[in-house]
Protein backbone atom coordinates (compact mmCIF):
# COMPACT_ATOMS: atom_id res chain seq x y z
CA UNK A 1 0.00 0.00 0.00
CA UNK A 2 2.83 2.37 0.88
CA UNK A 3 4.43 1.70 -2.49
CA UNK A 4 1.12 2.32 -4.26
CA UNK A 5 0.50 5.58 -2.43
CA UNK A 6 4.04 6.75 -3.11
CA UNK A 7 3.76 5.96 -6.81
CA UNK A 8 0.44 7.79 -7.02
CA UNK A 9 1.93 10.83 -5.27
CA UNK A 10 4.86 10.90 -7.67
CA UNK A 11 2.48 10.55 -10.59
CA UNK A 12 0.41 13.49 -9.38
CA UNK A 13 3.55 15.58 -9.02
CA UNK A 14 4.55 14.65 -12.54
CA UNK A 15 1.18 15.75 -13.90
CA UNK A 16 1.10 19.02 -11.91
CA UNK A 17 2.05 22.11 -13.93
CA UNK A 18 5.49 23.40 -13.05
CA UNK A 19 6.17 27.08 -12.42
CA UNK A 20 8.36 28.58 -15.07
CA UNK A 21 11.58 30.33 -14.11
CA UNK A 22 9.89 33.69 -14.74
CA UNK A 23 7.15 32.81 -12.27
CA UNK A 24 9.53 31.72 -9.54
CA UNK A 25 10.12 34.60 -7.13
CA UNK A 26 13.88 33.97 -7.01
CA UNK A 27 14.06 34.12 -10.84
CA UNK A 28 12.17 37.37 -11.28
CA UNK A 29 14.50 40.16 -12.37
CA UNK A 30 15.96 42.59 -9.88
CA UNK A 31 15.98 46.31 -10.63
CA UNK A 32 18.92 48.69 -10.16
CA UNK A 33 17.37 52.16 -10.44
CA UNK A 34 20.02 54.90 -10.82
CA UNK A 35 19.04 58.57 -10.64
CA UNK A 36 21.62 61.22 -11.57
CA UNK A 37 20.64 64.78 -10.66
CA UNK A 38 20.69 67.61 -13.24
CA UNK A 39 22.50 65.55 -15.89
CA UNK A 40 21.87 66.92 -19.38
CA UNK A 41 22.74 65.46 -22.78
CA UNK A 42 26.43 66.33 -22.69
CA UNK A 43 27.51 62.73 -22.10
CA UNK A 44 29.45 61.36 -25.05
CA UNK A 45 27.02 58.62 -26.01
CA UNK A 46 24.27 61.22 -26.57
CA UNK A 47 26.53 63.32 -28.75
CA UNK A 48 25.85 66.43 -26.71
CA UNK A 49 29.42 67.74 -26.61
CA UNK A 50 32.79 66.40 -27.69
CA UNK A 51 35.62 65.58 -25.30
CA UNK A 52 33.42 65.09 -22.24
CA UNK A 53 34.91 62.38 -20.05
CA UNK A 54 32.02 59.94 -19.48
CA UNK A 55 33.43 56.44 -20.07
CA UNK A 56 31.03 54.75 -17.65
CA UNK A 57 27.83 56.32 -18.96
CA UNK A 58 29.05 55.35 -22.42
CA UNK A 59 29.84 51.72 -21.58
CA UNK A 60 26.52 51.34 -19.79
CA UNK A 61 24.72 52.63 -22.89
CA UNK A 62 26.45 49.95 -24.98
CA UNK A 63 24.91 47.20 -22.85
CA UNK A 64 21.26 47.90 -23.59
CA UNK A 65 19.00 50.53 -25.15
CA UNK A 66 20.04 54.17 -25.19
CA UNK A 67 17.06 56.47 -25.69
CA UNK A 68 18.32 59.52 -27.54
CA UNK A 69 15.00 61.39 -27.52
CA UNK A 70 13.97 60.97 -23.88
CA UNK A 71 12.40 63.86 -21.95
CA UNK A 72 11.37 64.69 -18.41
CA UNK A 73 7.78 65.23 -17.31
CA UNK A 74 8.77 68.60 -15.79
CA UNK A 75 12.00 70.65 -15.98
CA UNK A 76 12.34 70.90 -12.20
CA UNK A 77 13.47 68.41 -9.56
CA UNK A 78 10.35 67.92 -7.44
CA UNK A 79 7.64 67.62 -10.14
CA UNK A 80 9.90 65.50 -12.34
CA UNK A 81 10.78 63.05 -9.58
CA UNK A 82 7.22 62.87 -8.29
CA UNK A 83 6.03 62.04 -11.82
CA UNK A 84 8.71 59.37 -12.20
CA UNK A 85 8.00 57.75 -8.84
CA UNK A 86 4.20 57.82 -9.07
CA UNK A 87 3.66 57.48 -12.82
CA UNK A 88 1.35 60.51 -12.68
CA UNK A 89 1.95 63.53 -14.92
CA UNK A 90 2.18 67.04 -13.45
CA UNK A 91 -0.96 68.03 -15.38
CA UNK A 92 -2.83 65.23 -13.58
CA UNK A 93 -1.39 65.78 -10.11
CA UNK A 94 -1.03 69.58 -10.03
CA UNK A 95 2.56 69.23 -8.75
CA UNK A 96 4.40 71.83 -10.79
CA UNK A 97 7.25 73.21 -8.71
CA UNK A 98 9.87 72.43 -6.09
CA UNK A 99 8.03 73.93 -3.14
CA UNK A 100 4.95 71.72 -3.23
CA UNK A 101 4.26 68.78 -0.92
CA UNK A 102 3.31 66.05 -3.34
CA UNK A 103 1.11 64.10 -0.92
CA UNK A 104 -1.13 67.18 -0.63
CA UNK A 105 -2.28 66.62 -4.21
CA UNK A 106 -5.71 64.90 -4.18
CA UNK A 107 -4.58 62.72 -7.07
CA UNK A 108 -1.46 61.62 -5.18
CA UNK A 109 -2.81 61.34 -1.64
CA UNK A 110 -3.19 57.58 -2.10
CA UNK A 111 -0.82 57.14 -5.02
CA UNK A 112 1.21 53.92 -5.03
CA UNK A 113 4.84 54.77 -5.66
CA UNK A 114 7.28 52.52 -7.49
CA UNK A 115 8.89 51.04 -4.35
CA UNK A 116 5.48 50.41 -2.79
CA UNK A 117 4.27 48.64 -5.91
CA UNK A 118 7.36 46.46 -5.99
CA UNK A 119 6.99 45.58 -2.31
CA UNK A 120 3.38 44.59 -2.85
CA UNK A 121 4.57 42.43 -5.73
CA UNK A 122 6.96 40.47 -3.54
CA UNK A 123 10.11 42.54 -3.89
CA UNK A 124 12.39 44.05 -1.28
CA UNK A 125 12.68 47.81 -1.91
CA UNK A 126 15.56 49.83 -0.57
CA UNK A 127 17.21 53.07 -1.52
CA UNK A 128 19.85 55.65 -0.73
CA UNK A 129 20.80 59.15 -1.85
CA UNK A 130 18.49 61.59 -3.61
CA UNK A 131 15.46 59.89 -5.16
CA UNK A 132 12.66 62.20 -4.07
CA UNK A 133 13.30 65.95 -3.87
CA UNK A 134 13.85 67.86 -0.65
CA UNK A 135 12.27 71.06 0.61
CA UNK A 136 14.29 74.01 1.92
CA UNK A 137 17.61 72.37 1.18
CA UNK A 138 19.29 75.72 0.60
CA UNK A 139 18.66 76.98 4.12
CA UNK A 140 18.86 73.68 5.99
CA UNK A 141 21.66 71.60 4.55
CA UNK A 142 20.07 69.23 2.08
CA UNK A 143 16.76 69.68 3.85
CA UNK A 144 13.68 67.67 4.72
CA UNK A 145 13.24 64.96 2.14
CA UNK A 146 9.87 64.48 0.45
CA UNK A 147 10.46 60.79 0.96
CA UNK A 148 8.50 58.48 3.27
CA UNK A 149 9.98 55.65 5.29
CA UNK A 150 6.85 53.58 4.72
CA UNK A 151 7.64 53.33 1.01
CA UNK A 152 10.78 51.29 1.58
CA UNK A 153 12.03 48.27 3.47
CA UNK A 154 15.01 50.41 4.40
CA UNK A 155 16.69 53.62 3.25
CA UNK A 156 20.24 54.90 3.74
CA UNK A 157 21.18 56.94 5.70
CA UNK A 158 17.43 57.39 6.34
CA UNK A 159 14.30 58.16 4.37
CA UNK A 160 14.11 61.71 5.73
CA UNK A 161 17.87 62.36 5.55
CA UNK A 162 19.02 60.74 2.30
CA UNK A 163 22.40 62.42 1.94
CA UNK A 164 25.25 61.51 4.31
CA UNK A 165 27.45 64.24 5.65
CA UNK A 166 29.07 66.31 4.38
CA UNK A 167 25.93 67.22 2.45
CA UNK A 168 27.82 70.29 1.32
CA UNK A 169 31.57 69.71 0.87
CA UNK A 170 33.44 70.96 3.91
CA UNK A 171 36.52 71.95 1.96
CA UNK A 172 34.52 74.15 -0.38
CA UNK A 173 32.54 75.63 2.51
CA UNK A 174 35.71 76.67 4.26
CA UNK A 175 37.10 78.91 1.55
CA UNK A 176 36.10 81.26 -1.19
CA UNK A 177 35.10 79.35 -4.30
CA UNK A 178 36.57 79.90 -7.74
CA UNK A 179 33.85 82.39 -8.69
CA UNK A 180 34.43 84.54 -5.65
CA UNK A 181 31.31 83.84 -3.58
CA UNK A 182 31.19 82.77 0.01
CA UNK A 183 28.53 80.19 0.79
CA UNK A 184 27.56 81.78 4.05
CA UNK A 185 24.27 83.63 4.28
CA UNK A 186 21.31 81.76 2.75
CA UNK A 187 19.20 83.69 0.30
CA UNK A 188 15.99 82.75 -1.46
CA UNK A 189 16.03 80.88 -4.75
CA UNK A 190 16.06 83.21 -7.72
CA UNK A 191 17.08 86.30 -5.74
CA UNK A 192 20.15 88.23 -6.77
CA UNK A 193 22.55 90.44 -4.79
CA UNK A 194 23.94 93.38 -6.77
CA UNK A 195 23.40 91.54 -10.02
CA UNK A 196 25.21 88.39 -8.92
CA UNK A 197 23.71 84.90 -8.87
CA UNK A 198 22.81 83.41 -5.46
CA UNK A 199 25.45 81.77 -3.29
CA UNK A 200 24.57 78.19 -4.15
CA UNK A 201 25.35 78.81 -7.83
CA UNK A 202 28.99 78.03 -7.30
CA UNK A 203 31.87 75.89 -8.57
CA UNK A 204 35.29 74.99 -7.22
CA UNK A 205 37.73 72.10 -6.94
CA UNK A 206 37.09 70.28 -3.67
CA UNK A 207 40.25 69.22 -1.85
CA UNK A 208 38.67 66.71 0.51
CA UNK A 209 39.27 63.00 -0.21
CA UNK A 210 36.88 61.66 -2.83
CA UNK A 211 35.88 58.89 -0.44
CA UNK A 212 34.56 61.53 1.96
CA UNK A 213 32.06 63.01 -0.49
CA UNK A 214 28.37 62.27 -0.04
CA UNK A 215 27.94 60.62 -3.44
CA UNK A 216 30.91 58.33 -2.90
CA UNK A 217 29.45 57.25 0.44
CA UNK A 218 26.03 56.58 -1.12
CA UNK A 219 27.62 54.39 -3.79
CA UNK A 220 29.72 52.63 -1.14
CA UNK A 221 26.50 51.72 0.66
CA UNK A 222 24.91 50.58 -2.61
CA UNK A 223 27.93 48.41 -3.41
CA UNK A 224 27.55 46.68 -0.07
CA UNK A 225 23.89 45.95 -0.79
CA UNK A 226 24.67 44.49 -4.21
CA UNK A 227 27.15 42.05 -2.70
CA UNK A 228 24.50 40.42 -0.51
CA UNK A 229 22.69 37.20 -1.34
CA UNK A 230 18.93 37.72 -1.47
CA UNK A 231 15.96 35.44 -0.82
CA UNK A 232 13.67 37.82 -2.72
CA UNK A 233 14.12 39.95 -5.84
CA UNK A 234 14.96 43.59 -5.12
CA UNK A 235 14.20 47.12 -6.28
CA UNK A 236 17.40 49.01 -5.48
CA UNK A 237 17.30 52.82 -5.91
CA UNK A 238 20.54 54.82 -5.89
CA UNK A 239 20.49 58.61 -6.09
CA UNK A 240 23.64 60.48 -7.18
CA UNK A 241 23.49 64.21 -6.40
CA UNK A 242 26.13 65.55 -8.80
CA UNK A 243 26.14 67.28 -11.22
CA UNK A 244 23.61 69.36 -9.27
CA UNK A 245 24.88 72.75 -8.13
CA UNK A 246 27.08 73.82 -6.43
CA UNK A 247 29.61 72.29 -8.79
CA UNK A 248 32.14 71.13 -6.23
CA UNK A 249 34.07 68.05 -7.34
CA UNK A 250 37.46 66.57 -6.40
CA UNK A 251 40.35 68.37 -8.05
CA UNK A 252 41.24 65.47 -10.35
CA UNK A 253 37.94 65.90 -12.21
CA UNK A 254 38.62 69.59 -12.81
CA UNK A 255 42.05 68.55 -14.11
CA UNK A 256 40.30 66.60 -16.89
CA UNK A 257 39.26 69.96 -18.33
CA UNK A 258 42.10 72.51 -18.57
CA UNK A 259 40.54 75.94 -18.32
CA UNK A 260 41.93 77.10 -21.66
CA UNK A 261 40.33 74.16 -23.49
CA UNK A 262 36.82 74.39 -22.02
CA UNK A 263 34.22 74.95 -24.73
CA UNK A 264 31.24 77.27 -24.50
CA UNK A 265 27.75 76.34 -25.74
CA UNK A 266 26.63 77.72 -29.08
CA UNK A 267 24.50 80.81 -28.71
CA UNK A 268 22.85 83.20 -31.13
CA UNK A 269 22.54 86.95 -30.74
CA UNK A 270 18.94 87.97 -30.14
CA UNK A 271 17.99 84.31 -29.80
CA UNK A 272 14.97 85.22 -27.67
CA UNK A 273 13.59 87.80 -30.11
CA UNK A 274 11.03 85.35 -31.53
CA UNK A 275 10.19 83.73 -28.17
CA UNK A 276 6.93 84.99 -26.63
CA UNK A 277 7.18 86.62 -23.23
CA UNK A 278 5.47 83.62 -21.64
CA UNK A 279 8.36 81.49 -22.88
CA UNK A 280 10.89 83.76 -21.18
CA UNK A 281 9.34 83.97 -17.72
CA UNK A 282 11.93 81.74 -16.01
CA UNK A 283 15.02 82.81 -17.94
CA UNK A 284 17.75 84.26 -15.73
CA UNK A 285 19.13 86.89 -18.03
CA UNK A 286 20.81 88.78 -15.17
CA UNK A 287 22.78 85.68 -14.21
CA UNK A 288 24.05 85.30 -17.75
CA UNK A 289 24.93 88.97 -18.12
CA UNK A 290 26.99 88.81 -14.92
CA UNK A 291 28.81 85.64 -15.98
CA UNK A 292 29.72 87.10 -19.38
CA UNK A 293 30.71 90.50 -18.02
CA UNK A 294 32.94 88.96 -15.35
CA UNK A 295 34.47 86.29 -17.61
CA UNK A 296 33.01 83.50 -15.45
CA UNK A 297 31.09 81.60 -18.12
CA UNK A 298 33.94 79.25 -19.01
CA UNK A 299 34.68 78.57 -15.35
CA UNK A 300 31.06 77.63 -14.68
CA UNK A 301 31.01 75.24 -17.64
CA UNK A 302 34.22 73.70 -16.36
CA UNK A 303 32.61 73.14 -12.96
CA UNK A 304 29.65 71.39 -14.57
CA UNK A 305 31.90 69.20 -16.71
CA UNK A 306 33.97 68.20 -13.68
CA UNK A 307 30.78 67.32 -11.81
CA UNK A 308 29.54 65.18 -14.71
CA UNK A 309 32.80 63.23 -14.72
CA UNK A 310 32.66 62.79 -10.95
CA UNK A 311 29.13 61.40 -11.25
CA UNK A 312 30.30 59.17 -14.10
CA UNK A 313 33.01 57.71 -11.87
CA UNK A 314 30.44 56.85 -9.20
CA UNK A 315 28.24 55.12 -11.79
CA UNK A 316 31.30 53.16 -12.89
CA UNK A 317 31.95 51.95 -9.35
CA UNK A 318 28.32 50.89 -9.05
CA UNK A 319 28.28 48.95 -12.34
CA UNK A 320 31.58 47.24 -11.49
CA UNK A 321 30.03 46.10 -8.24
CA UNK A 322 26.94 44.76 -10.03
CA UNK A 323 29.17 42.81 -12.43
CA UNK A 324 30.94 41.15 -9.48
CA UNK A 325 27.72 40.48 -7.58
CA UNK A 326 25.57 37.34 -7.54
CA UNK A 327 22.87 39.37 -9.32
CA UNK A 328 24.81 40.35 -12.45
CA UNK A 329 22.81 38.26 -14.92
CA UNK A 330 19.35 38.88 -13.55
CA UNK A 331 19.18 42.61 -12.89
CA UNK A 332 17.43 45.26 -14.96
CA UNK A 333 19.36 48.54 -14.95
CA UNK A 334 17.60 51.87 -15.48
CA UNK A 335 19.69 55.05 -15.48
CA UNK A 336 17.94 58.40 -15.77
CA UNK A 337 18.23 62.06 -14.91
CA UNK A 338 15.38 64.22 -13.65
CA UNK A 339 15.82 66.99 -16.26
CA UNK A 340 18.37 68.68 -18.46
CA UNK A 341 20.46 71.79 -17.90
CA UNK A 342 21.11 75.15 -19.57
CA UNK A 343 24.65 76.50 -19.40
CA UNK A 344 24.10 79.80 -21.18
CA UNK A 345 21.91 78.64 -24.05
CA UNK A 346 18.92 80.98 -24.39
CA UNK A 347 20.71 83.18 -21.77
CA UNK A 348 19.53 80.63 -19.19
CA UNK A 349 21.25 78.76 -16.36
CA UNK A 350 19.89 75.63 -14.69
CA UNK A 351 16.59 74.23 -16.03
CA UNK A 352 13.05 75.72 -15.70
CA UNK A 353 12.22 76.08 -19.41
CA UNK A 354 10.49 74.02 -22.11
CA UNK A 355 13.48 74.15 -24.47
CA UNK A 356 15.43 71.03 -25.44
CA UNK A 357 18.28 71.86 -23.06
CA UNK A 358 15.97 71.63 -20.06
CA UNK A 359 13.80 68.65 -21.04
CA UNK A 360 16.14 66.18 -22.77
CA UNK A 361 17.62 63.59 -20.42
CA UNK A 362 19.80 60.49 -20.56
CA UNK A 363 17.74 57.30 -20.30
CA UNK A 364 19.40 53.89 -20.51
CA UNK A 365 17.60 50.57 -19.99
CA UNK A 366 19.26 47.16 -19.80
CA UNK A 367 16.83 44.27 -19.46
CA UNK A 368 18.38 40.78 -19.62
CA UNK A 369 16.65 38.62 -22.20
CA UNK A 370 14.81 41.61 -23.67
CA UNK A 371 17.26 44.27 -24.83
CA UNK A 372 20.07 43.89 -27.33
CA UNK A 373 23.44 45.40 -26.46
CA UNK A 374 24.26 48.59 -28.30
CA UNK A 375 20.69 49.43 -29.28
CA UNK A 376 19.74 53.04 -29.94
CA UNK A 377 16.15 54.32 -29.96
CA UNK A 378 15.34 57.76 -31.32
CA UNK A 379 11.59 57.58 -30.69
CA UNK A 380 10.25 60.30 -28.34
CA UNK A 381 9.76 58.86 -24.86
CA UNK A 382 9.02 60.25 -21.41
CA UNK A 383 10.28 59.43 -17.93
CA UNK A 384 6.61 58.75 -17.19
CA UNK A 385 7.03 55.63 -19.29
CA UNK A 386 9.49 54.03 -16.86
CA UNK A 387 6.89 52.96 -14.25
CA UNK A 388 4.71 50.98 -16.70
CA UNK A 389 7.87 49.58 -18.32
CA UNK A 390 9.21 48.14 -15.08
CA UNK A 391 5.72 46.97 -14.22
CA UNK A 392 5.64 44.89 -17.40
CA UNK A 393 9.22 43.65 -17.27
CA UNK A 394 8.81 42.42 -13.70
CA UNK A 395 5.32 40.93 -14.21
CA UNK A 396 3.77 43.06 -11.48
CA UNK A 397 0.00 43.60 -11.31
CA UNK A 398 -1.14 45.97 -14.03
CA UNK A 399 -2.06 49.49 -12.97
CA UNK A 400 -4.73 51.64 -14.62
CA UNK A 401 -3.68 54.90 -12.95
CA UNK A 402 -0.42 55.51 -14.82
CA UNK A 403 -0.01 58.26 -17.42
CA UNK A 404 2.92 56.74 -19.28
CA UNK A 405 3.22 54.00 -21.90
CA UNK A 406 5.37 50.90 -21.52
CA UNK A 407 8.66 51.04 -23.39
CA UNK A 408 8.87 47.26 -23.71
CA UNK A 409 7.94 47.29 -27.43
CA UNK A 410 10.84 49.71 -28.01
CA UNK A 411 13.16 47.66 -25.82
CA UNK A 412 12.48 44.68 -28.05
CA UNK A 413 12.56 46.69 -31.28
CA UNK A 414 13.99 50.22 -30.98
CA UNK A 415 12.55 51.06 -34.42
CA UNK A 416 8.97 50.14 -33.49
CA UNK A 417 6.35 52.76 -34.30
CA UNK A 418 5.39 55.21 -31.57
CA UNK A 419 2.99 58.01 -32.39
CA UNK A 420 2.73 59.83 -29.06
CA UNK A 421 5.26 62.63 -28.43
CA UNK A 422 6.92 63.23 -25.08
CA UNK A 423 5.01 65.90 -23.15
CA UNK A 424 6.77 68.14 -20.63
CA UNK A 425 4.87 70.51 -18.34
CA UNK A 426 6.29 73.60 -16.64
CA UNK A 427 3.41 75.12 -14.68
CA UNK A 428 -0.31 74.95 -15.29
CA UNK A 429 -1.32 74.95 -18.98
CA UNK A 430 2.33 75.37 -20.03
CA UNK A 431 3.40 72.38 -22.12
CA UNK A 432 5.86 71.14 -24.71
CA UNK A 433 5.32 68.17 -27.02
CA UNK A 434 8.55 66.74 -28.43
CA UNK A 435 8.02 64.44 -31.39
CA UNK A 436 10.43 62.64 -33.68
CA UNK A 437 11.24 65.83 -35.57
CA UNK A 438 9.52 68.84 -34.00
CA UNK A 439 9.18 70.51 -30.62
CA UNK A 440 5.89 72.31 -30.08
CA UNK A 441 5.29 74.59 -27.07
CA UNK A 442 2.01 76.16 -26.02
CA UNK A 443 1.72 78.69 -23.21
CA UNK A 444 -1.27 79.56 -21.00
CA UNK A 445 -1.92 82.76 -22.97
CA UNK A 446 -2.15 80.81 -26.22
CA UNK A 447 1.22 81.87 -27.62
CA UNK A 448 3.22 79.14 -29.31
CA UNK A 449 6.66 77.98 -30.38
CA UNK A 450 7.65 75.37 -32.95
CA UNK A 451 11.14 74.12 -33.80
CA UNK A 452 12.28 71.74 -36.54
CA UNK A 453 15.10 69.65 -35.09
CA UNK A 454 16.04 68.25 -38.46
CA UNK A 455 17.45 71.63 -39.50
CA UNK A 456 17.45 73.59 -36.22
CA UNK A 457 18.81 71.46 -33.35
CA UNK A 458 19.54 74.59 -31.29
CA UNK A 459 15.94 75.80 -31.50
CA UNK A 460 16.91 79.19 -32.85
CA UNK A 461 14.02 79.72 -35.27
CA UNK A 462 10.44 79.76 -34.00
CA UNK A 463 8.20 78.54 -36.85
CA UNK A 464 4.88 78.84 -35.03
CA UNK A 465 3.83 81.92 -36.98
CA UNK A 466 4.32 80.30 -40.38
CA UNK A 467 0.97 79.08 -41.82
CA UNK A 468 2.62 76.18 -43.66
CA UNK A 469 3.24 74.48 -40.30
CA UNK A 470 -0.39 74.62 -39.14
CA UNK A 471 -0.85 70.87 -39.62
CA UNK A 472 2.37 70.11 -37.72
CA UNK A 473 1.17 72.25 -34.83
CA UNK A 474 -2.23 70.56 -34.82
CA UNK A 475 -0.68 67.09 -34.83
CA UNK A 476 1.36 67.92 -31.73
CA UNK A 477 -1.23 70.04 -29.93
CA UNK A 478 -3.73 67.16 -29.82
CA UNK A 479 -1.46 65.35 -27.36
CA UNK A 480 -1.36 68.14 -24.80
CA UNK A 481 -3.40 67.65 -21.62
CA UNK A 482 -7.03 68.61 -22.18
CA UNK A 483 -7.85 69.58 -18.60
CA UNK A 484 -6.07 70.07 -15.29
Amino acid sequence: MRVTITLCFVAVLGLAPRASAAETPQARPNVLFIAVDDLNDWINCLGGRKNVHTPNFDRLAKRGVLFTNAHCAAPSCNPSRVAMMTGVAPSSSGIYNNGQQWRESPRLAQAVTLPEHFRTGGYTAYGGGKIFHALSWITDGYGKQQNEAKLWDHYWPSATSPMPRPQWPNAADAKRAANGYLRSKPIAVGKEIKGRPPHYFDWAPDDQPESSTADYQVVDWAIGELAKQRDKPFFHAVGIFRPHIPWYAPTKYFDLYPAKDVFLPKVKDNDLADVPSAGQRSIRKAWHRWLVANDEWRGAVRGYLASISFADAQVGRLINALDKSPHAKNTIVVLWSDHGMHLGEKQQWEKFTLFEEATRVPLIVIAPGVTQAGSICSRPVSLLDVYPTLNELCSLPKRDDLDGLSLVPLLRDPQAERERPAVTTWGKDNHAARGQRYRYIRHPDGTQQLYDHRVDPNEWNNLAGDPQFADVIASHRKWLPKSE
